[in-house]
């Protein structure tokens, strides 16, 4: 029998199947990564998922997105198949030593100093910009929903801590409940799929991103970048109050496109994947 739950879990399987698994290791840490499409062309994109994340942030993006370049798509360090980091130090900065895993491990893929054209969501575009501005050759970059903005968030319902639920059902309420109140604005968006990605997303976590993603950080990241820049905020985001910050971070620097996507929540491009989609395959060009 064909549940909601089997259709999702088939169509994750059928976007995996589109895709190359490499397992790159740098100082010990393995970075499980998917390549989608073979066109050398143009640098490659690569793009970085969220916290509490995984590729499958970008399940509604990456065939479009691929079909005329090739796409790199990471489980970052501590998140979903690829290994945890080493714990750092209480207070210190725990984000260099996944930077150096990733940029290690892509290296070994695509060549050192190789251009690329970069983005992340959420956690991973403070991340992403970090990366960038250390990493260099990037040639234009894109942020959706991005942390490290610094401003305030605009949560109107309170996140409950599954881990805590005493039984699956509890559990399964409660990432339920997270979906709403942080990453989707439409009701109708939370489907199967979104869940499916979100609960196993949510399992494979073991890097605290929520401390860096709102340590701030991103308008200096954006500035040693310096490069063509996409800004991209859900009209409903809660994590941040788009239109004042799109134009602030737009005011703050050359070179720089603010879109507001208007219906859209925290994980635009999963709720507006084809408007997200054009708006990317344009600016990457």
């Amino acid at each position: 029998m064909t549940t909601p739950q089997t259709e999702a879990r088939g169509l994750i399987a059928r976007i995996d199947a589109l895709s190359t698994h490499h397992d790159p290791v740098h100082e010990g840490v393995r970075v499980r990564w998917r390549r989608f499409g073979t066109d050398t062309t143009k640098p490659p994109l690569v793009l970085l998922h969220g916290g509490h994340g995984s590729w499958m942030h970008w399940l509604r993006n990456a065939e479009a997105l691929s079909a005329g370049r090739t796409l790199w798509l990471p489980d970052m360090p501590g998140f979903n198949e690829s290994d945890a980091l080493p714990r750092v130090a209480p207070g210190e900065d725990s984000l260099p030593p996944l930077l150096a895993a990733l940029g290690g491990t892509l290296d070994q893929l695509i060549g050192a100093g190789t251009p690329i054209d970069l983005g992340g969501f959420s956690f991973g575009g403070l991340t992403a910009a970090r990366f960038g501005a250390g990493r260099g050759a990037v040639r234009r970059f894109a942020l959706i929903g991005s942390g490290g903005h610094g401003t305030l968030r605009r949560m109107t319902a309170k996140m409950i801590n599954w881990r805590a639920a005493p039984n699956r059902d509890e559990e399964r309420a409660a990432l339920l409940h997270n979906l709403g109140a942080l990453m989707l604005h439409d009701r109708a968006a939370i489907d199967a799929l979104a869940f499916e990605i979100h609960d196993i997303s949510c399992h494979g976590t073991r890097f605290r991103s929520k401390e860096v993603s709102q340590s701030g950080g991103l308008q200096q990241a954006l500035n040693a970048l310096g490069v063509p820049t996409l800004l991209l905020w859900g009209e409903f985001d809660v994590t941040a109050d788009p239109r004042p910050l799109v134009a602030q971070l737009v005011a703050e620097g050359p070179a720089r496109e603010g879109v507001v996507i208007d219906g859209a929540g925290h994980w635009a491009q999963y709720e507006r994947a084809a408007e997200v989609n054009a708006r990317l395959l344009k600016f990457f060009g």
